[in-house]
């Protein structure tokens, strides 16, 4: 398993992490976001869809609980599961058809969707230091998660 530990000092290098994350993803990657409430999750994937050419503002799926980007050849599927109240609703609004080999999947709350979704490829942690300051753990769990997490090792190189 290949892990990586980051210091996240602000807002925008949380975003630039999460556009570094998305350029290395593999097709199909399936990346399961961690962390409190105001953690900087949503922050994560707004810079993983800006960095994959996503233009305008994010919009946070709690309430949709899905958000669908066309990013050129790419299709990035961001989740956030908070609201579920069973792992069992994602049966009922079709999550497998976001879990297709192709598209990248960014879940946020992912533990609310336990027993029924699959094992991430990349597992990303965010612990709170203080109002700015975050800690990152990001956990390459498949193969294809530790070569996504490979390839951004070297992008930094």
């Amino acid at each position: 398993m290949t892990e990586v530990d980051v210091t996240v000092a602000s807002t925008d290098a949380m975003e630039r992490l999460g556009a570094r994350l998305a350029l290395c993803a593999g097709e199909g990657d399936y990346i399961a976001l961690c962390g409190e409430i105001g953690a900087g999750k949503t922050t994560l994937a707004r810079g993983a869809l800006h960095g994959l050419g996503h233009v305008g503002v994010v919009k946070s799926p709690t309430y949709t609980i899905v958000e669908s980007y066309r990013l050129g050849t790419r299709t990035v599927h961001h989740l956030d599961l908070y609201r579920l109240a069973d792992p069992l609703e994602l049966e009922y609004f079709g999550v497998w058809d976001y879990f297709d080999e192709v598209s990248v999947k960014l879940v946020e709350w992912p533990e609310r969707g336990a027993n029924v979704l699959p094992e991430p490829d990349v597992l990303v942690t965010i612990q709170v230091e203080n109002d700015e300051r975050r800690r990152v753990h990001l956990a390459g769990v498949t193969c294809a998660g530790a070569r996504t997490l490979e390839r951004m090792l070297a992008s930094e190189a």
